[in-house]
């Protein structure tokens, strides 16, 4: 399934003054406190209703330090460690990424701000649809949506300027590092079903590759062809 991109909306959605409010303080106390400087990807948190993309249950809890569950056992980033990936992207407006794990839908929405086109891949149908209505509603027409195996990527639209990954894998899946085009960067948590390490992978111009770790983490894992196999793999929660 391979639609094509959602349409856009011409303004922010309403909300009431609380939700603004306390977005502010997450972004101030949460994430400028915690070191993140990269002032477009702090617009976008800033602009980007969290509480949109959790359970109506959970909405009072969306701008708190921590990960929440989402359906089919998945869960929705810690605001600081997905910013962090963000800024660890070095995301400019003219480019084109690959995101894996669409999820509900809210790191697509931050990326569709930071960048030209936003592609990304979802294995689980319902989280799938489910961010494609709030997308809709939000409005990003550079976003394409798939469902399918992310750790095969998306070759259509191949090469990508970044690539991020919103899941654990216990390596690089190779063929996203073959979808990262020349100067191109990948950040993806790696590691067990306990913690992981965040890694930024960098193509150089020659041609060879440059990698860094970046921290702990714990997220969901990667299920998929070239990374945990359904029935086998860890079962970790991001936080």
């Amino acid at each position: 399934m391979e639609p094509g991109p959602v349409s856009e909306p011409p303004a922010e959605p309403e909300e009431s003054f609380a939700f603004a409010a306390e977005r502010e303080r997450m972004v101030d106390e949460q994430i400028r406190a915690r070191g993140v400087r990269d002032a477009r990807v702090l617009a976008a948190m800033r602009r980007i209703p969290r509480h949109l993309f959790v359970a109506p249950e959970l909405d009072r809890e969306a701008y708190g330090d921590w990960a929440l569950p989402t359906a089919e056992g998945q869960t929705i980033s810690q605001p600081y460690i997905l910013t962090r990936m963000l800024e660890l992207l070095e995301l400019e407006p003219d480019h084109r990424v690959l995101e894996i794990g669409t999820g509900t839908g809210y790191q697509t929405a931050l990326l569709a701000r930071l960048a030209r086109e936003i592609f990304s891949i979802e294995r689980i149908h319902t989280l799938l649809e489910g961010a494609r209505a709030q997308l809709r509603m939000l409005g990003a027409r550079n976003v394409r949506l798939r469902l399918g195996d992310g750790s095969l990527g998306w070759q259509e639209f191949a090469p990508y300027d970044r690539v991020l990954v919103a899941a654990a894998a216990p390596r690089v899946p190779e063929a996203l590092k073959d979808q990262l085009g020349e100067r191109g960067v990948l950040v993806i948590p790696v590691g067990g079903a306990e913690a992981q390490r965040l890694e930024v992978w960098r193509r150089t111009s020659a041609g060879r590759w440059e990698w860094r770790r970046h921290g702990e983490c714990r997220f969901v894992p990667l299920l998929g062809r070239d990374a945990w196999r359904e029935g086998r793999g860890p079962s970790g929660r991001d936080d």
